[in-house]
């Protein structure tokens, strides 16, 4: 094989599908053409149904394309896909670890699925369990770890027959900001030490910063590749920082900001609102500018990928918004951020819940108000989900004081579910069901009958821009469409408190930007939120967070009080990221250093 030649090579790939309802061709993959080099990482992003993991799947033998030539490592996929499937390792998104054996029985079933010697394993185990950190928990049942810990067996497994290129379809969806990092670790030391060829689909923008080359897609064609350096300079001139007057707020700067036309991007970030405008003088604005900053102070700044990503996406969208969803400024008069003390609608004080001998919550106490967004903050296994499902009412309490609506969880757990809504991280609705006929189902669960149902099932249509896909089945939704349809389902009842479990998992950055402006919406009309989320970015949407580790509160206050308690960074306020691996990191050494006394 041609050391010069690339590790993959796409020529006009083209793929389509079959829409099972209306029997219609979709196009997945367009045209598709770029280059992989030897010995690099190179990310592949772009929104849901851009045709990544279609891509992916095709590289790695899985499928056949259409049209256009596919080289792997030299060979034509199409020729010879067992050649392919024998030099590679592809890990995708639902890796398929067995929950019932131990991490060693699943290196062990994954090395005789690829026919590794048993000469070599001990060497080659003893490699993977270092570099995964793994190797004190060989004995550990899969489905006891963690979701970070998951998510590297599955690589530790993926690499056990040492491939040459590696194919991985978002691996850090669901992963915690440690845990994430751990992962890139792992990723850029193959690439160092060993000189493995990878490339990964990542929702991750910051991800793809870190390697050589990036693939943006965009409904199946290819938009740009370049370094993270090219895409970057579509920004440049278009960045800046507004940081809002006193008095007013970070998230209402960002929607009147995020609703007003020129704009590209709005999302907040350090305290302030980072912006791309079209309009490349916001420092020196106009009269309908000043009055959407409202006396905020603005200046420009270095770009980002993300930035550069969202400046060529808009190229093609044409700026346009997804949604229906109503901004801030459409609100009524006396919105609830006008209320000068909203009451407390949940509860905690000093909740304890133990399976076993294990402690999953230790302590907990904090209280929320009407119309707050809240976060519950932390990583993989530190107890936000069993927090959440005791909120929700699914779970007791083993000990403490729970009350959420105005109803105690000890006695009246099914009452303060009638007045809760919730999206589960996992798709929960019904595939096989319609749009419209989940809605109708779940609005009969929530009571709605006859002409009140109607009304309110065309009001969250509406709203979440559902209303052609009515009589489409749940199960044929791209993704953004499922996510909106499980808050419509969640909404439908008008509920004064929405839980929201990682609602934004694995969304691209358009998708999330367009979720929060519905949340900011909710929320400044007096619904309350709490959302579990391991994107840092969106913990800057809410008014307050909690941090937990090992089922204990670390800390709680505004996304600015957390970053002050972190400490500065090179003589710099962190960021909301760094400021939660900093928080965890400083319990976890003062954990370890308890357990050495």
């Amino acid at each position: 094989m041609n050391a010069q030649a690339p590790a993959l090579a796409a020529r006009g790939v083209g793929k389509r599908f079959v829409d099972r309802q209306t029997r219609a061709a979709v196009v997945a993959l367009d045209a598709v053409s770029f280059e992989a080099a030897h010995g690099e990482l190179t990310a592949l992003v772009g929104p849901d149904g851009a045709g990544k993991t279609t891509f992916l799947r095709l590289a790695a033998g899985l499928m056949g394309a259409e049209a256009g030539t596919l080289q792997v490592l030299g060979i034509d996929v199409a020729r010879d896909p067992q050649a392919v499937q024998n030099r590679i390792g592809y890990m995708p998104q639902r890796f398929g670890l067995y929950e019932d054996l131990t991490v060693q029985e699943n290196l062990d079933l994954y090395a005789d699925l690829h026919g590794v010697p048993a000469a070599t394993r001990r060497d080659r185990y003893a490699r993977l369990m270092e570099m995964s950190a793994l190797g004190p928990f060989t004995a550990r049942l899969a489905g006891k770890l963690s979701g970070g810990m998951k998510q590297k067996l599955g690589l530790a497994c993926t690499l056990v027959a040492e491939p040459e290129l590696l194919l991985l379809d978002e691996p850090t969806v669901g992963v915690d900001p440690l845990s994430r990092h751990e992962l890139w670790e792992i990723l850029l030391g193959l690439v160092a030490e060993r000189r493995t060829t990878v490339l990964v689909s990542t929702a991750y923008l910051d991800e793809a910063a870190r390697c050589a080359q990036v693939v943006l897609l965009h409904q199946g064609r290819v938009l740009r590749q370049g370094t993270p350096q090219d895409i970057r300079s579509e920004a440049e001139g278009l960045s800046f920082t507004a940081v809002p007057a006193t008095g007013d707020s970070v998230r209402r700067l960002q929607a009147r900001l995020f609703d007003d036309p020129p704009t590209i991007d709005a999302v907040p970030r350090g305290g302030a609102v980072h912006l791309v405008r079209r309009d490349v003088r916001p420092d020196n604005p106009d009269a309908a500018l000043q009055a959407v900053l409202a006396g905020a102070r603005i200046e420009a700044v270095a770009p980002s990928l993300e930035d550069g990503f969202m400046v060529l996406l808009d190229a093609v969208v044409g700026g346009e918004r997804t949604t229906a969803a109503p901004g801030v400024a459409d609100l009524p008069a006396g919105s609830v951020s006008a209320a000068a003390e909203p009451p407390t609608v949940i509860e905690v004080r000093d909740v304890v819940r133990r399976f076993g001998d294990f402690t999953a919550v230790d302590r907990t106490t904090f209280s929320v108000r009407r119309g707050e967004i809240f976060g519950l903050l932390g990583p993989n296994g530190a107890g936000k989900t069993t927090t959440f499902r005791m909120l929700c009412g699914l779970l007791p309490a083993s000990s403490g004081f729970l009350r959420v609506a105005g109803h105690d969880l000890r006695h009246a757990r099914a009452q303060a579910r009638g007045k809760i809504g919730y999206v589960s991280q996992k798709f929960a609705l019904y595939a096989s069901l319609t749009v419209d006929e989940n809605l109708d189902f779940f609005g009969g669960a929530y009571g709605l009958r006859g002409t009140r149902l109607r009304m309110r099932r065309e009001a969250v249509t509406t709203r979440f821009g559902l209303g052609e896909r009515g009589a489409t089945r749940a199960g044929e939704l791209p993704g953004g469409y499922r996510q909106r349809l499980a808050m419509a389902a969640a909404l439908l009842h008008e509920p004064e408190i929405l839980f929201l479990d990682e609602p934004t998992s694995g969304a691209d950055p358009p998708a999330r930007r367009e979720f929060w402006r519905h949340i900011t919406t909710l929320a400044e009309s007096g619904t309350t939120i709490v959302v579990t989320t391991h994107f840092m970015e969106e913990a800057e949407y809410c008014d307050r967070v909690l941090i937990q580790e090992a089922g204990r509160v670390l800390a709680v206050g505004t996304p600015l009080e957390i970053r002050r308690q972190a400490g500065e960074r090179d003589g710099r306020p962190p960021d909301m990221e760094q400021a939660f691996t900093a928080i965890v990191a400083q319990a976890r050494a003062a954990a370890g250093d308890r357990v050495a006394a």
